[in-house]
């Protein structure tokens, strides 16, 4: 048996490659980071072109890096920033316009309308998901409406839509395969939680064309091979799912009740929840987790739209430091952050509270504020939007969290799980590998080919890296968020 399995983890800020063994254990890497372009104030787009080249040139290094060739991979799986929207013309392979990101603020407006118009409750039932420029299908209305020719061209079926692994997949074959897995579909606004198809009532709502959309598969399965004169030629894909419900999976959640959180651009803790799909009465999100053998699992989830972004804002846009790794040393050298909060709404506010219309703010400057107090404020900053997602999701779900499983970039930072664990009075446990996100796309993948033979032959692999206990009572600290919070909302619109 070939001994590799190869994931593309094409993420919001950079796109990754990992190797990783039959121990799930990665044993070579290459990363790339793409450009970020804010056209307007709120607009976030990205270059799908750009996206694809990163993503093929650092497949090519981590097999270069391991010193592997394409014969020996068993298969490669796909994991993908969520709810990016990219449309392409079919016979050109051409995007018609750049790339709209998640965090992409334009169609708030027409959100806004929909409710208004009382569609939201419809929505959540048929989708699970909210009304919020955050969901891919806005985010397709707009390209549609906004782009000279488009919409007869998709009427026409000249034009195919697809989140980042359904671009990846068909560059990857060549445009042979136009295809996304359940998880992804059920982040468009337009996929039926429940039956598993696209809704035609929703794409009636959105004024979506049937034809622009790819067929929906098995988050474990045949995607077809790689085509073409690429260094990745004749291995098959056989794994894709989101990035959120990736991590699920690597970190091996795959019973109900077990939690995980990513710390990475953003924040996304998610719950398995079964063959059940729960409907949220604390503003939380019911997501597909992933679908296996036809059938589909799901998951309660609340996200975060910055967390590791307000390092890089820290880092970029103010030069207050020149490293994640600086962020935390100058954090670490004061025992709290003398009164500031920092609420990084610079993409609005998602669970659970959903206002587009926050935008970023800090609280309590005073004179003997520093910059320490700022970099730890950052860092509580994501503890504490983290830490509202975990108590809704306790009061949804009736279940009380024994740990939490974390992982992402940003669970690196000790000072932040230490913090996280005082906020939550609940342990914090950070695995061997924390680059679950790849490895639950390797392991769907592996899966697919018989690589591992079960699930509970995946979780055999999950091991504790690092266990961080509560020491600390943080109470106050929520409270003064609570406020900060309540102040940043309604910016835009003057609220």
């Amino acid at each position: 048996m070939m001994k590799h399995i190869l994931s593309l983890d094409q993420g919001t800020t950079s796109s990754r490659a990992i190797v990783f063994n039959h121990e799930g254990h990665p044993v070579a890497s290459a990363q790339k980071e793409h450009r970020q372009s804010y056209p307007q104030p709120g607009w976030v787009e990205h270059d799908p072109e750009e996206i694809w080249q990163n993503q093929h040139v650092v497949a090519f290094e981590a097999l270069q890096q391991a010193g592997l060739s394409a014969a020996d991979i068993a298969a490669i799986g796909i994991t993908n920033q969520r709810e990016t929207t990219v449309v392409w013309d079919r016979a050109t392979g051409v995007p018609i316009h750049p790339a709209i990101v998640w965090q992409d603020r334009r169609t708030a407006d027409a959100c806004e309308s929909l409710k208004r118009g009382g569609h939201e409750q419809r929505v959540i039932e048929r989708t699970g998901l909210r009304l919020d420029p955050y969901f891919s299908g806005t985010k397709l209305r707009w390209i549609l409406d906004n782009v000279p020719g488009a919409r007869d061209k998709a009427e026409r079926g000249e034009l195919a839509f697809g989140t980042v692994d359904t671009w990846l997949l068909w560059k990857l074959t060549q445009g042979q395969v136009h295809a996304t897995d359940a998880s992804n579909a059920s982040r468009t606004l337009l996929f039926n939680l429940r039956e598993g198809v696209w809704d035609e009532e929703m794409l009636a709502l959105f004024d979506i064309p049937r034809a622009l959309l790819p067929e929906v598969r098995d988050s474990s399965g045949d995607f077809g091979g790689v085509t073409g004169a690429s260094p990745l030629a004749g291995i098959p894909v056989t794994g894709i799912a989101g990035d959120q419900q990736a991590a699920l999976f690597g970190q091996a959640c795959h019973k109900p009740g077990m939690a995980k959180n990513t710390y990475g651009t953003g924040c996304f803790l998610l719950m398995h929840t079964g063959t059940e799909a729960p409907v949220s009465h604390h503003n939380l999100l019911t997501t597909v987790a992933w679908r296996l053998g036809g059938k589909l699992e799901y998951a309660l989830e609340g996200s975060v739209f910055i967390a590791g972004a307000v390092i890089q804002w820290l880092r970029d846009e103010l030069q207050l430091v020149r490293s994640a790794g600086e962020c935390d040393e100058f954090a670490a050298t004061v025992p709290d952050s003398n009164g500031v909060f920092l609420v990084p709404a610079f993409a609005g506010l998602g669970a659970p509270h959903w206002d587009p219309y926050a935008r970023g703010s800090i609280f309590g400057l005073t004179r003997g504020a520093s910059r320490a107090h700022l970099c730890r404020a950052a860092l509580e900053s994501i503890a504490l939007q983290s830490a509202e997602l975990i108590d809704a999701m306790a009061q949804d779900s009736g279940i009380t969290l024994q740990e939490l499983r974390v992982d992402g970039g940003a669970s690196r930072s000790s000072l932040l799980m230490q913090i996280q664990a005082d906020l939550l009075d609940k342990p914090v446990v950070r695995p061997r590998c924390i680059e679950t996100t790849a490895l639950g796309a390797a392991y769907l993948a592996g899966l697919g080919v018989g690589f591992w033979s079960s699930q509970d032959d995946i979780a055999q692999h999950w091991a504790e890296g690092a266990r961080f206990t509560p020491q600390h009572d943080l109470s106050d600290l929520k409270a003064g968020w609570e406020e900060a919070v309540k102040r940043s909302k309604g910016w835009v619109v003057g609220g």
